[in-house]
């Protein structure tokens, strides 16, 4: 099992990931947030091919789909997140934390 936790940034929404793998492709998702739009994407992204998700198209994907679905924020972190968290889920990634730090000058 995997969990990841995204701080989206200035909307204050966090969004947690709880990723189950057992054969190294079929990953159930379990997504938690206090975001309405990833609360929608919770609904519909229960279960995903591993394999298929990491290896596609970066528009081609369930994720990366169903995010564009309900997201109107194309910039928001959370659908790297939850990719993050499948890779690892399913052994194709070593568990390390991302970030990302924005200022302006």
């Amino acid at each position: 099992m995997a969990t990841g936790v995204i701080h989206s940034g200035v909307c204050g929404f966090t969004i947690n990931v709880k990723a189950v793998c057992e054969d190294r492709h079929k990953v159930k998702l379990e997504i938690t947030s206090d975001c309405p739009n990833y609360q929608k994407i919770a609904q519909e992204l229960t279960e995903i091919d591993a394999f298929k998700e990491i290896f596609q198209k970066l528009h081609m994907g369930t994720v990366y789909q169903t995010f564009a679905k309900y997201s109107p924020h194309p910039s928001c972190p959370g659908v790297s997140g939850i990719m993050k968290t499948v890779e690892v889920a399913a052994g194709l990634a070593l568990p390390q934390n991302a970030s990302i730090q924005i200022t302006k000058e």
